[in-house]
């Protein structure tokens, strides 16, 4: 039996993108791939992450923000950089593994000027779906 592909998403804090594709490719690939995620620079989960996904019935509560490094052990068949500082930063894999970018939108700085919740957490909804689609 071949194994799963094993798929790294990478961003800069691993706080909301990478959580969310991370989230997102355990939802509806879990059958297919494993994946993971990480940061170069962790900073924490995001909250209005875990609310956005768990609205679209995702659990990434029990999902925490790791560096790249604690990751070291695993051979990745994919790194997917979901941001440009990540694209530009991405640290070298050794063997076969294939890095590909996908930019997406970074929800908490869209949602800076945001007035209300609903506002900020609008960006958080559109970025989340637009992952999905990737995913």
């Amino acid at each position: 039996m071949t194994p799963k592909p094993r798929i790294l998403f990478l961003c800069t804090h691993n706080s909301c993108r990478s959580q969310m594709a991370e989230g997102w490719t355990h939802y509806l690939k879990a059958d297919a791939v494993n994946a993971y995620s990480a940061g170069l620079e962790p900073g924490g989960l995001d909250p209005f992450a875990v609310e956005v996904m768990a609205e679209a019935r995702v659990d990434i509560s029990h999902q925490r923000s790791k560096h790249v490094h604690e990751l070291s052990a695993i051979t990745f068949d994919y790194v997917v950089t979901v941001c440009g500082h990540a694209e530009e930063n991405c640290p070298f894999f050794p063997g076969r593994t294939k890095v590909v970018h996908a930019g997406f939108d970074d929800p908490p700085k869209l949602a800076e000027g945001a007035k209300t919740k609903d506002e900020a957490l609008a960006h958080y909804r559109r970025v989340r779906d637009e992952i999905r689609a990737f995913v």
